[in-house]
Order: C-alpha cells, then structure tokens, then sequence
C-alpha cells in the first residue's frame, strides 16, 4: 500500500483535515538509521508531522522544518520537507531506547522528555523564514505540536500521531497522522462532534492497517458530517544531498582552515546526518577550490 495523504474539507467549512499514510517513509528511515523501536517511533512521528505540514504549502519550493532539541535519551531530532512533500529527517541518538510503558504503548514521551524545544521553520519564499518555538508541554510530539499550532499560529488545531512497530523491531506495522483545523465558522456543536471522537480511545496507527484505512478514519471522525476529498499527495523519503553541495560547505571554511587540510594530505569525508550517504573529496580536488 502506497505512502499517502489526503486533503478533506466539509461541506460545511467549518473542518478541514489531513491525513496521512507514512508507513513506507518510516521503513525506509529505520533502514538507513537502524534505529531503536523508540527511535523509530520517535522520528517517524515527526517525520510525519512534517510532511502532513509541507502538504498544506503553497509552492514546490516552499520548505518546512520541524527540530526537536532536548536534553533527554533522543538527542535532537530534525526534519524537512517541500512543497512536494518530499520529507527528510534524523535523530541524534538512533540506538536511544527505553521500555514499553505500562499501557503497552511505546515510550516516545521519555525518550524526548521535557527539557527541550520544538521549533518550527517556513521558508515560504519571504525575506526571512518564519520561526516559531515552544517549550515541549509532554514529548510525545503530537500533543507539543497541538500546543505550537495554538500558542504560535492561534490556529484551533487536533493532531494525532501513531507508529506501530512489531514487538521485534523489524518493521514498522503501520505510521501516519492526522491533522484537524477548525475553520474560524465552526460551530459549538461540530466542534464537540470532534472532541467525542478524540476523547473515545482514537487510535490512528491502529486504524491505519485496516483494509481501507482512510475510509476508516473518515468515517469514525466525521460520522454524519458530509466532507469532500479536495487533494491527494504521494510523499517520498528524499534527500537533496550532492558533493557540490558539501563542496560548498568546505569552502565556507575559509582560504586558511582549507590549506590546513592540504598541508594534511589527506582526503576529506563529508557524511549526510539525512541519508547517510558518504562523500570523499581528494587533495587535488581541494586544492581545486583554492584556485577558484
């Protein structure tokens, strides 16, 4: 089953809602991190956080970045997205682990825990990006980007994120999210429609490995409110590294700190935190950006 999300507004304006399927991204992501069952939890949803947020961009080169940095087991963990949705993303600590908790749910919130920052960033395209950051009120990453949405958008915003992992880390069973905004219209009684269903044990990675699991989540949140599909998305795991582009970093170094490295004689290995991708660049080539 394919990566995707899709857009939904009722009929009546009020709702508009993003869902996502991720479980693919996720896989892909704990392959290239061999990451922990928390890890892959941890980073999988805010990768899908991001991407749910890149979908709502208005142009392909329009970016979004969610970064986490805590002082707790995870590290920091950042992610990146386009306007295609085309989302990156890494964790300081891959092998940070802890226990299931005690209502058999994996333990995100410890891993993060709470001295730490979520901080959002959009480059949409203006003079300077916009940044946004709050404290994290639980660390289990939905609840803290619910918090962001009110306390930094003043945006009425639900979000539900969901990675299940089978018991021996070998895959990811199922990943997604949802995103809920009420429109400035919503009525009291719409708005209480949403709140039973949150309120009533929604689990969205459970849903999320049913046969038709976006027809299922439709139904259960809006039950008897008429909605329409307004667009779908395929999002990709995506990385924009190249050799130019760390070139470009070697030579941010400075003419002096570069004739260092050449006095060295050695070659320089440059390694992507996104995809681990590893580039070499011999002496010769470096003495290439001296004359440059």
């Amino acid at each position: 089953m394919e990566d995707k999300i899709i857009k939904v507004l009722t009929e009546n304006k009020e709702v508009r809602c993003f869902i996502a399927r991720t479980t693919n991204i996720v896989n892909l992501i704990k392959e290239i991190h061999n990451t922990s069952k928390t890890a892959t939890a941890a980073l999988g949803r805010l990768l899908t956080a991001n991407v749910i947020m890149a979908s709502d961009l208005k142009n392909s080169d329009d970016t979004v970045s969610l970064q986490i940095r805590t002082n707790g087991p995870a590290g920091s963990i950042i992610t990146y997205a386009n306007g295609n949705c085309e989302v990156k993303g890494y964790i300081k600590n891959p092998d940070a682990d802890l226990p299931i908790r005690g209502d058999g749910k994996i333990d995100v919130g410890g891993l993060i825990g709470l001295d730490g920052e979520l901080t959002v960033v959009k480059d949409i395209g203006l003079k300077e990006p916009y940044t946004g950051t709050i404290k994290l009120i639980s660390g289990e990453i939905a609840e803290d980007i619910t918090y962001y949405f009110a306390k930094s958008e003043q945006i009425p915003t639900v979000v539900a994120l969901g990675v299940l992992v089978d018991k021996d880390n070998r895959i990811v069973v199922s990943s997604g999210g949802m995103m809920i905004q009420l429109l400035p219209q919503a009525s009291e009684e719409t708005i209480e429609k949403l709140e039973s269903v949150f309120n009533n044990g929604f689990s969205i990675s459970k849903m999320l490995t049913e046969d038709n699991p976006f027809s299922s989540i439709l139904d259960a949140v809006f039950k008897d409110m008429k909605y329409e599909i307004t667009d779908e998305i395929c999002p990709v795991l995506k990385c924009d590294c190249s050799k130019e582009r760390f070139l470009r970093g070697i030579v941010s170094l400075g003419r002096e700190e570069i004739e260092k490295i050449i006095e060295d004689n050695e070659n320089i290995t440059a390694n992507c935190h996104f995809c681990n991708k590893s580039y070499e660049y011999t002496v010769d080539e470096i003495k290439d950006i001296i004359k440059r």
